[in-house]
């Protein structure tokens, strides 16, 4: 289980394997487990030319971002057809695999009254969400116990000082959202944000003034237009106007929630001429 909350931390992809019947003997019992990243194993259903073809194939899966559970049968004979050594142990087992999809990633810099309402919203769905405040009051426990029973995977950062070193150890794809109490900490986060290249969005609320602003000092600052033209502002859907907290979460949500099912069902390329 370790593994698989690594995994999704990183939010990287995997496949949990599960020894789900035997038949005869074999090295190991029906229940056990184990997990297959592109790069890495945790645990084991056996070794062997059976744990192979499971590695073999769930990283084939991985690679063609199949979503669906599979089962494959394999027998433990020296008479069976083998790919990475005989295995007589003499019986036959089924392997359940099951793709550990990679999650949306979202970071809330800012847990105010806007930023608190989205956390509510978002928290209600399986994701990774990591709320950051510099202001400790912000996020104390009884501001926090709204969000007791998140599906979200929560992460709260306490830093009173120098919020944009969270920027940095994010997961690559998450979405940045910020919405701070003070325009000087948004600029630092904007700035540190656009330095990342893998990040998925960048959201930065606020009137077209201060953007105006920002996008000045982030320019004088050594950032190129591309870079900055990452930033969205303002953030949430246009066809949703209001000035209160829970109307402009609602907003930001909406929009966010559809990046995300365009980020699980992305359009097929176009073929080559």
């Amino acid at each position: 289980m370790k593994a698989v909350e690594r995994l999704r931390e990183q939010r990287l992809p995997g496949v949990l394997v599960t020894l789900i019947s035997v038949r005869g003997h074999s090295p190991r019992e029906a229940g056990a487990k184990m997990v297959v990243a592109a790069d890495g194993t945790w645990a084991t259903v056996g070794g062997g030319n059976l744990e192979a073809l499971a590695v073999e194939r769930s990283r084939a899966m991985i690679a063609a971002g199949v979503g669906e559970p599979e089962v494959i049968e394999v027998a433990l004979s020296d008479k069976a057809p083998y790919q990475h050594g005989v295995q007589c142990c003499g019986g036959e087992v089924k392997l359940l695999l099951e793709p550990l999809p990679v999650v949306p990633a979202v970071a809330i810099f800012g847990v105010g009254h806007v930023g608190l309402e989205l956390a509510r919203i978002l928290a209600r769905h399986d994701i990774e969400l990591h709320l950051i405040d510099s202001r400790p009051d912000q996020l104390v426990t009884e501001r926090m116990v709204v969000l007791d029973d998140a599906v979200a995977n929560l992460h709260v950062h306490h830093v009173p000082v120098l919020p944009e070193l969270v920027v940095g150890e994010l997961p690559a794809g998450t979405h940045v959202l910020i919405m701070t109490h003070d325009h000087a900490e948004d600029a630092a986060l904007c700035d540190a944000a656009i330095r990342r290249d893998d990040l998925a969005t960048i959201g930065l609320i606020g009137s077209s003034a201060k953007w105006a602003r920002f996008r000045r000092k982030l320019a004088e600052d050594g950032n190129s237009a591309a870079a900055i033209d990452r930033i969205t502002t303002p953030i949430g859907r246009p066809d949703l106007a209001g000035k209160e907290p829970a109307t402009i979460a609602v907003s930001v949500a909406a929009w966010l929630l559809h990046l995300f099912v365009a980020e699980r069902n992305p359009a097929p390329r176009e073929a080559k001429a």
